[in-house]
């Protein structure tokens, strides 16, 4: 789909989209219309009782004059109570409209009244931001086109600050790429997006400025990492540490730290899962599909920061040799672990890899997403990720990024009580820690590889894969987080 700013400029067909602040008697765009215009418009909304509230819709028979048969204006609340965020659900309001309606192209005038809380051109390149993430489908298996959905091939966004917009547009178009990125990932079946897969796909990335390196299992023997290649043994598929480099900050300074976890398809391995719903498990990679999409955001909008993205890619399978409960695994740390459940995989291969990141790039800070436990669910649903740290000003940070953006966390204990439950008398930890608090002892389990780097656990295993449809997410893969972290670097973390 193609967007476009600019200041003036009527269409000739398609559908006119308008947005209304609440309280005001006609949209701003309409406010120099002809007084015929004007009528018709006011007519129309006293008879729906249209008032500008938020979301409210107003689908219209277009007044003569306008160029075009159809005239939706849609409702954004008070202009001066308006948030970011919510201009960009309107996008994405504004688009599913228009895909119900059958367009194939559009002009969405932006302009409100009165004096918005959100900037015009800022307002313009949200609308048009909600209206990308709107757009996004993965039907690249389909072969039968007969009940394809309309597709929305264009829209021209309109503005009074449309040099603005066009700036705004830039960085938030290179997240919106991130974010499909994402999104494409997790939707990929696993016989196409298997491990050595994935790397491919972040080696593609070095067109943006990444700098990717793959290290294969000779070299993770190497290293020590028995804990991710003890996982990967089980499978044809060959396990791959994905590690990228983002170097857009000052030369020496500490790198941002993100470790996703990427576990391509998940049985469980011999602690095999149920088969009800098992085709879910090609998702269990949501965690290192963030990171990848992450970093290509930050690269696509040349983010004035270091950041190193380091992706554990696995797949666990049963097999004649793969690892069995009760087996012990020596991690890079040189830490043993007892697997008691070979289905608390995402723990084992995270280990690795963050030790890993920790100890080669010696980061500021280091965050850590995974699709982890069935726990979170349980405690959280799918509203909020998991949020588990050692550091209080980390948290906050993220907590206010997820506010912004809508990925919202929240914050769980960490405790020395919750620590003793991954004890055992046969290695220096065990992988499960029983039925209760199971989050908190994964997390308690991860913290044992952080060697006291201010640091971030994310259990996204009810955000980052069939999580709740939104005015912008219509994807069964969420693409969660990638808007989040990329806030959370924008705000605090560039210079």
């Amino acid at each position: 789909m193609k967007i476009r700013f600019a200041a003036s400029a009527m269409p000739s067909s398609g559908v006119l989209v308008m947005l209304a602040g609440e309280g005001t008697a006609l949209p701003a765009a309409a406010v120099k219309a002809e007084k015929a215009v004007q009528d018709h418009l006011r007519k129309a909304f006293a008879a729906a009782n249209f008032e500008g509230k938020r979301d409210q819709v107003s689908d219209l028979l277009a007044p003569p004059g306008l160029g075009v048969a159809r005239l939706l204006v849609v409702g954004v609340g008070d202009p001066a109570k308006l948030k970011p965020r919510e201009v960009e659900l309107t996008g994405g309001t504004i688009c599913g409209l228009l895909l119900s309606a059958k367009a194939k192209d559009a002009v969405v005038l932006t302009d409100l009244p009165g004096e918005p809380a959100v900037p015009p051109g800022q307002v313009a390149a949200l609308v048009a931001s909600g209206i990308s993430l709107r757009c996004y489908t993965f039907d690249k298996y389909k072969t039968v086109k007969a009940n394809e959905k309309p597709k929305l091939e264009q829209v021209s966004v309109l503005t009074a600050e449309a040099a603005a917009a066009r700036k705004a547009w830039s960085s938030l178009e290179a997240v919106n790429r991130g974010v499909a990125l994402a999104r494409d990932l997790v939707n990929e079946p696993a016989n196409m997006l298997y491990p050595v897969a994935l790397a491919d796909r972040a080696k593609a990335l070095a067109k943006l400025g990444l700098t990717v390196d793959v290290l294969t299992p000779r070299e993770m023997k190497k290293l020590g990492m028995g804990a991710l290649l003890g996982v990967a043994q089980g499978s044809v598929q060959e396990g791959r540490m994905i590690v990228m480099q983002w170097k857009g900050g000052k030369a020496g300074a500490a790198p941002l730290a993100f470790v996703g976890k990427a576990v391509t398809f998940d049985t469980g391995g011999i602690s095999i899962k149920p088969a009800a719903g098992m085709e879910d498990m090609k998702g269990d990679m949501a965690g290192g599909a963030c990171v990848v999409g992450l970093m290509a955001a930050l690269a696509g909008r040349k983010a004035k920061a270091n950041v190193v993205g380091v992706v554990p890619a696995v797949e666990n399978m049963p097999s004649g040799a793969a690892q069995r409960p009760g087996d012990v695994v020596k991690s890079m740390s040189g830490q043993t672990i007892a697997v008691l459940n070979t289905d608390a995989e995402g723990r084992l291969i995270l280990a690795d890899a963050m030790w890993y990141c920790q100890d080669r790039f010696k980061p500021a800070f280091m965050i850590d997403l995974a699709t982890l436990t069935g726990a979170i669910l349980v405690a959280l649903g799918k509203e909020y990720a998991g949020l588990f740290s050692n550091n209080d000003e980390l948290s906050q940070r993220l907590s206010e990024a997820g506010a912004e953006t809508g990925e919202k966390v929240w914050r769980l204990p960490l405790a020395p009580e919750y620590d003793k439950l991954i004890d055992t008398d046969v290695a220096d930890m065990k992988n499960i820690g029983g039925r209760n608090a199971g989050s908190i002892t994964a997390a308690q389990f991860l913290q044992r590889f952080v060697n006291n780097v201010p640091w971030a656990h994310l259990d996204i295993a009810g955000t980052g894969m069939d999580a709740p449809k939104s005015a912008i997410n219509p994807s069964w893969g969420s693409g969660w987080g990638v808007k989040l972290l990329n806030r959370l670097v924008e705000a605090h973390y560039e210079r």
